[in-house]
């Protein structure tokens, strides 16, 4: 059966509220799947999941730098993760606060080792945004998110 993890950094909770919409999106689609804080997870983890969803909040225009340890960390596994479904969200303070140029840090990761990124051609293009705690909108497009990378999984 198809795995898909969901792996998040929140100081202030906003993107942990987005990583639970993700999962609800996941759940819709009957997908295993798993939610982590990126301090509770183990690089050698990332092995066992077919689809990999990391969200991040914005920091100087990037991720976080517990993200960015866990995918320095994951050049060991360099080709391994190759074909694996990948995505990401991000969160900001501010509209043009640097979400879209972190979710493109993020995914940058993932093409690098090989993974597979499924844009969106409605809504969040490159993945789901929120500025500040996730409203409506926001949380609309984390369950989409879910949902689309649940059935990518499934085809692949």
């Amino acid at each position: 059966m198809a795995k898909i993890i969901v792996i998040y950094y929140s100081r202030s909770g906003n993107t942990k509220k987005m990583a639970e919409s993700i999962l609800e999106g996941i759940n819709k689609e009957g997908v295993e799947a798993k939610i982590k804080d990126v301090e509770d997870i183990k690089v050698d983890e990332l092995l066992e999941y077919d689809g990999i969803i990391i969200g991040s909040p914005t920091y100087y225009g990037t991720m976080s730098y517990q993200i960015k340890q866990l995918l320095d960390d994951s050049v060991k596994f360099h080709g391994k993760l190759d074909g694996k479904i990948g995505a990401a969200f991000a969160s900001s303070a501010n509209i043009a606060g640097g979400n879209e140029t972190t979710i493109l840090d993020i995914l940058n990761a993932m093409l690098i080792h090989g993974m597979i990124i499924q844009g969106d051609p409605q809504g969040d293009h490159y993945g789901p945004v929120a500025i500040g705690s996730p409203d409506s909108r926001t949380t609309k497009e984390c369950i989409r998110l879910g949902s689309r990378i649940s059935k990518l999984v499934k085809k692949i």
